[in-house]
């Protein structure tokens, strides 16, 4: 029997998409499926860079989920995972300009413009709590 290192890694990483997919955010797993959803989302959006590092479990993913319960949230919600889907990943990133890749990460745009952006330096010093609390602040901005 040969191992499957591919298969391995879905069945791995299959946790940390469903802490996102279950809470309503879609994934976007192809550069095609970034290309229409993302720049085409009307009012705002939010994107969350997904990755396998304990932030992004510990902290980025617990703060989303958190910020989501609010009153006022974004109208689409969209994933793409860093180091799963590279090229969804760096088709996404193309619209996080001037900011490096960073993962994980999280963008809100409103009207297909970037409006915040938390990068991971602003993830894996922080709490999960302290990202849901910055992700309200934002949806009171720009999503109302």
């Amino acid at each position: 029997m040969q191992f499957q290192f591919d298969s391995y890694m879905r069945d791995m990483v299959q946790p940390m998409r469903d802490d996102l997919t279950r809470i309503g955010i879609s994934e976007l797993r192809t550069p095609e499926e970034v290309v229409e959803h993302l720049p085409n989302a009307e009012g705002t959006a939010l994107l969350v860079i997904n990755s396998v590092c304990g932030c992004a479990a510990g902290q980025c993913r617990p703060g989303v989920a958190k910020a989501l319960q609010n009153e006022v949230k974004p109208d689409h919600l969209f994933t793409v995972f860093a180091g799963q889907d590279k090229e969804a990943t760096a088709k996404a990133r193309e619209y996080l300009a001037p900011y490096p890749p960073s993962s994980p990460s999280i963008a809100l745009f409103k009207d297909g413009q970037l409006v915040h952006f938390i990068q991971r330096h602003q993830i894996e010093d922080r709490s999960a709590e302290m990202i849901a609390n910055d992700l309200i602040s934002a949806f009171e901005e720009y999503c109302k």
